[in-house]
């Protein structure tokens, strides 16, 4: 489905197109063509590819979807595969995916598997005319620092997350089968982050200093900025996989000492049990001759000397922690 299809030229709109008069101003001077689509289909696909005349293994790549993040220079054309990242309402991760293929004189975008759209960033571009002059090099390092910007919020997200997980681990109650899910589930989550941005560093890291494309290359500062927030983002996800390695360790631990205290518990009422079993089990042998067996006050005297060791035991448990 188009979103949207603008001529510029010299930093500012010609003209909103429909795609078959794309052609007429790919030819004009200090002009390039954007456009913008959602989940194309493969008839608009094969429309866009013979309007710029799209590498075959780069529309195959598009074609198919799932890319690993990446960049790839075919002549005069450059491919860019991106992973979308964004949460919805219960919190969980989806992954989209954006297609970017890059001339000296258009920019085309393929978008699937999200909601949410850059129009935001068209206006962005729209209101700096003096960057948007440099043309579609402007354009391709306008929508990547769109993505990573979102990546960013995506990160906050996960250390909240694991911040409120810390403080649930010390808590009564805490240690136990929701955290290790909860700690689990916001994993699988740091590796997806991990997967779409590493290799993007790797990418983005193309784009300034020695051979960068020449779109590139009058506005390779910024790419350079892109790459350094890529690389926080980075630093940032070690720092995450560090903690919540500990977070996981620590949560066994104290599920270890939870359950070596409920074993004390055990172990210090059973005690408390086998003084009395062990009295009355002596006393129930019905010998004969058996000190005080027949003595009017035994059976008070027996009650109390059971409740007078129970209670020095209980004490000692008591102070040493185990009751």
């Amino acid at each position: 489905m188009l979103i949207n299809c603008v001529a510029y030229q010299n930093g500012q709109k010609l003209a909103d197109l429909p795609i078959d008069q794309i052609h007429d101003y790919l030819g004009r001077p200090d002009c390039f063509v954007w456009v913008a689509m959602l989940d194309p289909d493969a008839d608009e696909l094969q429309h866009m590819t013979d309007e710029f005349q799209l590498h075959e293994l780069a529309v195959e790549d598009a074609r198919h979807g799932h890319q690993r993040p990446k960049l790839e220079q075919y002549d005069d054309m450059l491919f860019c595969a991106l992973q979308l990242l964004e949460t919805d309402d219960a919190g969980e991760l989806q992954v989209g995916e954006m297609d970017l293929f890059v001339g000296h004189n258009y920019v085309l975008s393929l978008r699937s598997h999200s909601q949410q759209g850059f129009r935001n960033v068209r206006a962005r571009c729209e209101r700096e005319p003096h960057l948007l002059r440099y043309g579609a090099g402007f354009v391709f390092y306008a929508l990547i620092d769109s993505v990573v910007d979102r990546y960013f919020s995506v990160v906050h997200k996960l250390e909240d997350e694991l911040e409120e997980i810390e403080e649930r681990l010390f808590t009564q109650g805490g240690a136990g089968r929701q955290t290790i899910q909860d700690l689990y589930r916001l994993k699988r989550k740091l590796v997806i982050i991990t997967h779409a941005v590493v290799p993007l560093n790797e990418a983005v890291a193309r784009l300034h200093g020695g051979r960068v494309p020449d779109m590139c290359r009058p506005v390779q500062d910024y790419y350079r900025d892109v790459d350094d927030h890529l690389s926080r983002i980075s630093r940032t996800l070690d720092s995450l996989r560090d903690m919540l390695a500990t977070a996981i360790q620590v949560n066994l631990a104290m599920i270890s000492l939870d359950e070596s205290a409920v074993s004390k518990k055990l172990a210090g009422y059973a005690a408390l049990f086998a003084i009395p079993t062990m009295i009355a089990g002596i006393y129930g042998m019905n010998f004969q001759y058996m000190p005080e067996l027949k003595a009017s006050e035994g059976y008070p005297l027996a009650l109390l000397v059971m409740v007078v060791l129970d209670f020095l035991l209980w004490r000692r448990f008591k102070r040493v922690g185990w009751l």
